[in-house]
């Protein structure tokens, strides 16, 4: 008979994880407490359209390409993707503007043009230096099961004591930053980096460098936006013989004898299972909110990573062109690392980000002052996203508030030269993320990537309570679309293992990567 196992969590890591275990043989039932599926990534439905409101690029495909061939499909097959050639426009106050893009060499270029020949040296030694960190953490790192301090040792043998200087794990990506490039702007822009975990790089280490590299190897939107890959991810799974059942809330993981015996739904429904993939964030264990027996299965998050705030909406809009993904940068004072240091506030989390799509249609651009314009016809959908503590838990923000927020997200938008005229717009602030996933205050990556061994905090794929095993974002490798599909492929590996199955999936692997929001 086959093996019965239960999935908590529709996200993407509890669909891969799902569909390949069912595949190999198991009896599986995904639960998911809300009325979709997807997790973090989600749409909201505007005027009758649907905008993402969650990721809305994908990075590293080859980890979906993996997934999807270990639970029968494939990816590239069932799904539609479009290599983006711009990464993103960079706006600062005043109206400097930095394009970067997937081809090295245009944004040395870009970066000459912006900040003279020196920073662009400083640009091109920045990005080797991302795939030399890319080139040595994939395989010991990334590929496998949580690493272990011995493995961590033993690779640093091999490195030798330039090649572990080289990965920048000694030192903060801020400090790192600052040596690297003379123009603040550049150290303001790629400080951004650590938020794309939800972190500060005033304590990320280095080596998160890594992310230029990731990048260039390729930034991809789907067609039909991000939602496509959940739509297709479930098909999989439910070919594959999966049970999905969404509004589906787990109060409790039953524990019996010292091990897993099953989950008990909200509305008193028991499921029996030997084998639990709990594919939510670890916090909802460590926290109790998944019934006492489970709290001593993980470690509590020493430190929640951050949040966001967002708008979603569709819009008319005018002026200024973003491209598809644009980030507006605030103004730089002197000596401005200081007081960010001194009020431990992130470095980036006042940033605006804002992802446009599908690509604009645009009029014959003719000149107005001496500028060139872009007209635009028609409505389109945009998602703006800024960091925020992970504080939704403790504090709710007020109607009236996050109406000025939004508002005063509109007007920093028409100060960069861009007027949007919302139609239908929805706010979602940390508090509706804590709402969404129990126990985090919001935090959207688990803990926060901070220190040299923060990588050895996050806990693997199997838990202390046997039985029960982990996936997801708070989980290693961490955060972000491609490293949660690579979570629920390690979980099913272990699990497939543990229970002496003949799955047929191909051994796991991942050459590197990073969070995507």
């Amino acid at each position: 008979m086959a093996a019965r196992l239960v999935v908590v969590g529709g996200g993407i890591a509890g669909l891969v994880g799902a569909a390949i275990l069912a595949r190999s043989g198991a009896d599986v039932t995904l639960l998911e407490r809300a009325e979709r599926l997807g997790g973090k990534v989600r749409q909201a439905m505007l005027g009758g359209r649907a905008v993402d409101a969650g990721p809305t690029v994908l990075t590293m495909p080859w980890t979906l390409d993996a997934a999807f061939e270990e639970a029968g499909g494939s990816f590239r097959g069932d799904l539609r993707m479009r290599e983006l050639a711009t990464l993103g426009r960079h706006v600062w106050p005043g109206g400097a503007t930095l394009d970067l893009f997937a081809d090295v060499e245009r944004s040395v270029d870009a970066v000459g043009t912006f900040a003279g020949a020196r920073e662009a040296r400083a640009y091109r030694a920045f990005c080797a230096q991302g795939r030399r960190i890319f080139e040595a953490v994939h395989e010991p790192v990334l590929e496998g099961q949580r690493p272990e301090l011995a493995s961590l040792v033993s690779e640093a043998r091999r490195l030798g004591l330039s090649g572990l200087r080289a990965l920048g794990a000694h030192r903060t990506l801020w400090s790192a930053l600052g040596d690297s490039f003379r123009d603040p702007r550049l150290v303001q822009l790629f400080a951004r980096y650590a938020t794309y975990c939800g972190s500060s790089a005033l304590l990320a280490p280095a080596t998160l460098q890594v992310i230029a590299h990731v990048e260039q190897r390729g930034v991809w939107s789907l067609d039909g936006g991000m939602y496509a890959l959940v739509e297709a991810l479930a098909l999989l799974a439910a070919r594959a013989g999966v049970r999905l059942r969404t509004s589906a809330h787990v109060a409790e993981v039953l524990v019996r004898g010292g091990r897993v015996a099953g989950v008990r739904l909200a509305d008193g429904e028991v499921l029996p299972a030997a084998t639990v993939l709990h594919a939510g964030d670890v916090a909802a264990l460590s926290s109790g909110a998944r019934g006492t027996a489970a709290r001593a299965a993980v470690s509590a998050p020493a430190e929640r990573s951050l949040s966001a705030r967002t708008v979603a909406m569709v819009a008319r809009a005018r002026g200024a062109e973003l491209l598809r993904h644009g980030v507006l940068l605030r103004r730089l004072r002197g000596g401005d690392a200081q007081p960010l240091r001194a009020r431990r506030r992130v470095p980036g989390s006042d940033d605006l980000r804002l992802r446009a799509g599908p690509w604009r249609r645009r009029r014959p651009a003719g000149r107005a002052g001496g500028r060139r314009q872009a007209s635009r016809v028609g409505e389109e959908r945009f998602l703006i996203i800024c960091n925020a503590p992970a504080d939704g838990d403790r504090r709710a923000p007020v109607p009236d508030e996050v109406e000025r927020w939004r508002g005063m997200t509109l007007e920093t938008l028409a100060t960069r030269d861009l007027v949007l005229s919302a139609s239908s717009s929805e706010v979602t602030t940390q508090a509706d993320f804590a709402r969404r996933f129990p126990a985090t205050g919001g935090a959207l990556y688990g803990a926060a990537t901070h220190g040299a061994l923060s990588m050895l905090r996050r806990p693997g794929s199997r838990s202390r309570l046997p039985g029960l095993y982990l996936a997801g974002g708070s989980v290693h490798p961490g955060a972000g679309v491609p490293m949660a599909a690579q979570s629920g492929r390690l979980a099913a590996q272990a699990i497939c293992a543990d229970l002496g199955s003949t799955a047929r999936s191909s051994r796991v692997a991942m050459p590197g990567g990073t969070s995507t929001a």
